[in-house]
């Protein structure tokens, strides 16, 4: 499974703005935008002409340090890397062994994503539109040792894309903890944890950059946690966990302009209602 590059919907459920349309533009048609389309179009100018600098101070910023490493100089360990808290180093450490990528489907054709477990008795939360994308065929988990077992689908709630499977118990994955319901912060640090382009136990850090966004998923709008860090092909069902390794809730979708990959706006379903639908869903299915 880890040789898979990223089958199925690449993005979770497609993300639609309400002020923007799918190709990543202002629509004049929502009620209360009230600014001038010319006036969109010069700010969409500056804003280009504002990320060309950014983009020009960073390169230079970055070419400076590697010149610095080259030569020495007295600040070429600071330019050449950052510092990473510790406290991240452990969480991901605590993190990775519970995650695992998950196959829906054939593997020509199937859909691939992640997920994790959440008790002892080895129940998996995932996305419900890999397995949407799956086709219904059979569901398949990789764990991080490279062992693979046919999941169980103890229950699908399309409504919030959750699902939960269940694999046996001599699979003996370590369940992650889960953060208490609204404790999450704006600015606090995270992880994403999972298999983007079918590429196992990958690490990626951001921050939490809003709560409570209402965004459009699929069909159906809901809150969710908006972060920074890079959510790819195959995150969607991985768990986003704060700095002490609790899981802040489940990676699902990204924005992206004209298609392309992560732009540092991804969102994840809060923990707390995470933690509502999986126990209705074991409850109903054992």
């Amino acid at each position: 499974m880890a040789a898979q590059t990223g089958l199925g919907e690449p993005r979770g459920p497609w993300f639609v703005s309400p002020e923007l349309g799918p190709d990543g533009r202002f629509r004049w048609d929502v009620p209360g935008s009230g600014e001038d389309p010319s006036r969109r179009r010069w700010g969409g100018r500056l804003l280009t002409a504002a990320a060309v600098v950014a983009l020009s101070t960073v390169s230079g910023a970055a070419a400076g340090g590697w010149v610095a490493g080259r030569d020495g100089g007295p600040d070429a360990t600071a330019a050449s890397a950052a510092p990473v808290p510790a406290e991240l180093v452990t969480a991901a450490q605590r993190t990775v062994p519970g995650v695992v990528s998950v196959l829906a489907g054939r593997a020509a054709t199937g859909a691939t994503g992640s997920g994790f477990a959440i008790d002892d008795q080895q129940h998996i939360i995932t996305n419900d539109h890999i397995l949407a994308k799956g086709g219904g065929g059979t569901v398949t988990v990789e764990l991080p040792d490279g062992r693979r077992y046919a999941a169980e689908v103890v229950g699908r709630e399309p409504a919030s894309d959750l699902a939960v499977l269940k694999v046996p118990t001599d699979a003996g994955l370590a369940p992650l903890p889960l953060a208490k319901p609204r404790s999450t912060r704006v600015g606090e640090p995270v992880l994403a944890v999972g298999s983007p382009l079918g590429l196992p136990g990958t690490v990626t850090a951001g921050i939490v950059s809003a709560l409570d966004r209402q965004v459009r998923l699929g069909t159906n709008r809901r809150s969710a946690v908006q972060t920074d860090a890079s959510i790819n092909p195959g995150n969607s069902g991985g768990p986003l966990v704060n700095a002490r390794g609790e899981v802040v809730g489940v990676n699902t979708a990204i924005a992206t302009i004209d298609g392309n990959g992560s732009i540092g706006i991804g969102f994840a379903i809060p923990i707390d209602q995470v933690q509502q639908t999986a126990d209705t869903l074991i409850g109903k299915g054992g």
